[in-house]
């Protein structure tokens, strides 16, 4: 089953939850936890979803490339006004369950502008 979800006006994080649960496949009454599913999830205007309070601002996402001193950190502004895509997308991936099935139920999120 496909779902399509319009990111309009909605907040981050509870469209990432929901995202999570439908990808997870606890909508139906077969959900079975190592049985990765079998819903797409199309998600459409994600450049018009909203973030609440000061994370915009204050939020920052870390990336370590190996070396010492090499520590990159990018604001939340910067990355929505780039690219919010990712920021969905690493959104719901840290909501799903860290295991075999994370990537099997990530390639079934569609992002649509």
């Amino acid at each position: 089953m496909e779902h399509i979800i319009d990111a309009t006006h909605r907040k981050l994080g509870r469209l990432a939850s929901e995202i999570a649960v439908i990808l997870q496949g606890k909508t139906h009454a077969s959900y079975d936890p190592k049985i990765s599913g079998t819903d797409t999830v199309r998600v459409r205007n994600i450049s018009k979803m909203v973030v609440t309070g000061k994370k915009y601002e204050q939020k920052k996402y870390y990336k370590h490339s190996g070396p010492l001193g090499h520590l990159k950190e990018k604001k939340l502004s910067d990355t929505l006004d780039e690219n919010p895509e990712w920021v969905l997308r690493h959104a719901v991936n840290l909501m799903l369950p860290k295991n075999k099935l994370r990537a099997k139920r990530m390639r079934r999120l569609i992002m649509e502008k």
